[in-house]
């Protein structure tokens, strides 16, 4: 029997890309066809770890998603067929289902990407039976690709709590129908909140040794892209595709040549992506005449203004206070108000910037954000011991080592 044909044997990062991106269409078409949402997930990841192991060494086939699609099934086919309840339930699912669905995709098809599936997926996960913490883990589990101890780092809680959240969501929607809901736009706050979350986590990694995780990121930008096709009269999804284009739009302009952090006011802005700004300006100010404002479009609002900047001197902080005053009424969350505490202290100084953080303690401690901006204020203050020690604190909380280093040579700069 011959095998199927494959490409020669790729970079392990390249091949990590590729199963990332393909693992909700995999795990969408097993549910839809299987149902069984729990052991569809157990049998991705299953197919996932085997590609891992055969595709550095043999190559990787010619069509990924189907020798995935191909192998899942097999998986969870053997374990289906092991009970008899089990099967029982598919050949019922099966007599509903048309025929053509049935059908993976053969090695070397050209089908089309299984967008649907990734979408019905995404609004499975965000099922109203589902509390917003289980829907955001569960969604970021089987649609954004995060391992549980990402998510848990995420959400600042214990690897195995986590893992216990996503079983308990698992087991909810379990008998759930997959499919396009009909309410889309009552879960419709849920699955804005969850792919804003996947592209926070692409855009700066919580962990790690990378500033960045550019398909996360890319893979939130498209499900947004997808939503905004099919509900373009939803303002806030316009106002977040917008968001995420005009943060994205700095990437290349974020990292030094060996990965290290830029900030903001440091950035080259010839390396910002000009057609996303203009894409993201546009879709901003088409989202905000409309006036319905919501916190998705302020944001976007926010970014547009950082980007149409030609330096950081020319930055308006005026109007970006301005749109945080508004921003905290719609979302007075503790993030919210350190950002626009980092807005006062451009407008009114850094001492009035100072004052706003003393409110933030007990609600951001255990991050190193708050202690990072204090650093950054302190030192515009000229109380550099302080700054040095806020610098420091904050480097020894965050686990991502770029913003390790850059917090530890701001730190080092102020030593006398």
């Amino acid at each position: 029997m011959s095998r199927p044909p494959r490409r020669p044997s790729g970079r392990t990062d390249e091949i990590e890309g590729l199963l990332r991106r393909h693992a909700p269409q995999v795990l969408g078409a097993l549910v839809r066809r299987y149902g069984h949402f729990d052991a569809a997930e157990d049998a991705v990841q299953e197919a996932l770890l085997a590609a891992a192991g055969q595709w550095p060494e043999d190559g990787t086939p010619d069509n990924p998603r189907g020798w995935l699609i191909r192998v899942a099934s097999r998986r969870l086919t053997d374990v289906l067929r092991s009970e008899e309840a089990r099967r029982l339930r598919e050949e019922r699912a099966a007599a509903l289902t048309p025929r053509d669905a049935f059908t993976a995709p053969p090695p070397g098809a050209d089908r089309a990407p299984s967008e649907d599936d990734t979408l019905s997926l995404l609004f499975l996960c965000c099922h109203p039976d589902l509390a917003p913490a289980a829907r955001i883990a569960l969604t970021l589990r089987a649609v954004g690709g995060l391992t549980t101890a990402e998510i848990a780092r995420a959400h600042l809680v214990p690897e195995a709590t986590m893992a216990q959240r996503i079983s308990r969501a698992k087991q909810k929607v379990k008998g759930a129908g997959f499919g396009r809901p009909e309410n889309w736009e009552e879960r419709l706050p849920a699955v804005l909140h969850v792919l804003y979350l996947i592209f926070n986590e692409g855009y700066t990694a919580t962990s790690g040794a990378t500033l960045q995780r550019a398909e996360l990121a890319g893979e939130a930008i498209r499900l947004t892209r997808t939503t905004h096709r099919l509900l373009p009269g939803a303002h806030e999804v316009t106002g977040l595709l917008a968001l995420m284009l005009l943060t994205d739009a700095r990437r290349a302009a974020r990292t030094g040549p060996h990965g290290e952090l830029v900030p903001l006011d440091e950035q080259d802005r010839g390396l910002w992506d000009k057609a996303a700004i203009e894409e993201g300006v546009a879709l901003v100010t088409y989202a905000l005449t409309q006036r319905q404002p919501g916190p998705y479009q302020l944001r976007a609002a926010i970014a547009a203004v950082h980007d149409e900047a030609a330096s950081p001197d020319s930055t308006d902080w005026r109007e970006i206070l301005g749109l945080y005053d508004i921003l905290v009424r719609f979302v007075p969350g503790p993030v919210e108000r350190l950002n626009r505490a980092v807005a006062v202290a451009m407008v009114h100084g850094p001492t009035a910037g100072l004052a706003e953080l003393a409110p933030l303690e007990a609600e951001l401690a255990s991050g190193h954000r708050l202690d990072a901006v204090r650093a950054h204020l302190l030192e515009r203050a000229g109380d550099t011991e302080a700054a040095r020690a806020a610098y420091e604190s904050a480097a020894g909380k965050t686990l991502s080592l770029p913003e390790r280093n850059y917090l530890r040579v701001r730190a080092a700069r102020l030593r006398p």
